[in-house]
């Protein structure tokens, strides 16, 4: 018999990778053979990781399961299998719409997965991981779920309550992927800053920090979705003391309008969030701050989004990402509010944020001219080779692209480079 081959197929956020991840990891360390994401058309058993927290997400994955039913009608594939943020909550309605796949998952089902594609799922295994990333970073998912009661968010009721994962757990994970190559360590969940509290009774981020910063082999430590509310002043503390902690942050605000901020449930104002960025910016001279933005709320008036674009214009976001409003069955917003935003408009007020974030990029990147930097390796093409600065995140921010005709770089290695020029969304540099 053909010896099986599973592709698991990854959508959506980091978070979505962790979990494929840690799938991957028990069926490789039981003799199957997987692949990530591949393209190569060689796998008899598709498993599709989903993503269900706005529509066009939806959407992917929807195409994306359609695509492989295809491939099983033609027998290219023999079995498809789904699990995920959209299984999870519409695993009903799936079955009923597309009853072609094998069998749906949620987001909590990783024995039952593993089971189902032959092999015995293994608790010993969980400090363990098969990376999908390149092999010199990683993503370390502190939490699950969220304790937050935005609106707009269908998250909650997909993940569930927020929970910590213990900081004995992380540490061992964190070795373990440092002893496998990896120099960068990105740290996910739906709210980095309330870490700890519901096992330790108070914020421990800055705890976990410490003791992650003292893995020798980890060179970067990132921080990525961080909660504008309540945000740890020892975090500030811990990212001054140690090299390795990347002086980079992801606070997605969301809004800055206090009439929005209201609606959306955020639980702060306008000054919270004014009060932090400009707290980070004075006690972390270098910080990037990365952060996304939400427009067309429901109610969102002129004057509301004009704010919005006022604020980004004069705080000048080192990197920004917007997305337009998207209705969430059961969620607060789809309860409560009509959505009375025309979809043309709300793709018209994202469109002037991202003009005029391309604007304040260019002119920030322009500022990194003749600029030295270090820089991680990631990838490279037949012209340049592709890294990253501390201040830059992969797949979202900028990438420094250094020519080919420079010596011989390695991939995961970090080297000293000078800028050279730079557009909105890309440096160039020479090894110096």
């Amino acid at each position: 018999m053909k010896k099986n081959k599973i592709n698991i197929i990854t959508l959506g956020c980091s978070k979505n990778i962790v979990d494929s991840e840690n799938l991957g990891t028990q069926l490789q360390k039981q003799n199957i053979d997987i692949a990530f994401d591949s393209t190569k058309n060689d796998a008899n058993i598709i498993v599709i990781n989903t993503c269900g927290f706005i529509s066009d997400a939806k959407e992917e994955s929807i195409d994306t399961i359609l695509s492989y039913i295809q491939a099983k009608e033609k027998k290219e594939i023999d079995n498809l299998y789904v699990f995920g943020c959209l299984s999870e909550r519409y695993k009903k309605d799936l079955e009923k719409e597309i009853p072609e796949v094998d069998q749906y998952f949620g987001v909590n089902n990783l024995s039952e997965i593993v089971e189902k594609l032959g092999v015995d799922y293994k608790k010993e295994l969980l400090g363990e991981r098969t990376t999908s990333t390149p092999k010199h970073f990683a993503y370390l998912k502190i939490s699950e779920g969220c304790d937050r009661s935005c609106s707009f968010c269908a998250i909650p009721l997909i993940r569930g309550k927020h929970q910590s994962v213990p900081i004995e757990t992380l540490i061992k994970q964190a070795n373990y992927l440092a002893k496998q190559g990896v120099r960068e360590l990105i740290l996910i969940a739906q709210d980095l800053t309330y870490y700890g509290i519901d096992i330790y009774k108070k914020q421990m981020l800055a705890e976990l920090l410490k003791q992650l910063s003292e893995i020798k082999e980890l060179n970067w430590i990132r921080l990525h979705y961080a909660y504008p509310a309540a945000f740890p002043n020892d975090v500030i503390d811990i990212i001054n003391k140690k090299d390795n902690i990347c002086n980079y942050i992801d606070i997605p605000i969301q809004h800055i309008s206090d009439n929005v901020l209201k609606r959306m449930k955020r639980g702060h104002s306008q000054e919270v969030t004014k009060a932090l960025i400009t707290k980070l910016r004075k006690e972390i001279p270098n910080i990037a701050i990365r952060t996304t933005v939400l427009v067309g709320h429901p109610d969102e008036k002129e004057s509301d989004f004009e704010e919005l674009k006022y604020y980004i214009q004069e705080i000048k976001f080192d990197r920004l990402g917007v997305f337009t409003y998207s209705e969430e069955e059961d969620t607060y917003s789809a309860k409560n509010y009509t959505d009375n935003i025309p979809q043309e408009i709300k793709d018209q007020r994202a469109a002037e944020i991202m003009e005029l974030q391309q604007q304040i990029s260019f002119e920030l990147n322009q500022q990194k001219i003749n600029e030295n930097y270090i820089v991680v390796i990631d990838k490279e093409d037949d012209e340049f080779y592709f890294g990253r600065t501390e201040f830059d995140s992969p797949e979202v921010d900028n990438e420094v692209m250094i020519p080919k005709t420079e010596k011989k770089l390695i991939l995961g290695n970090f080297y000293k480079v000078k800028i050279s020029s730079a557009t909105e969304f890309d440096l160039f540099a020479e090894i110096q």
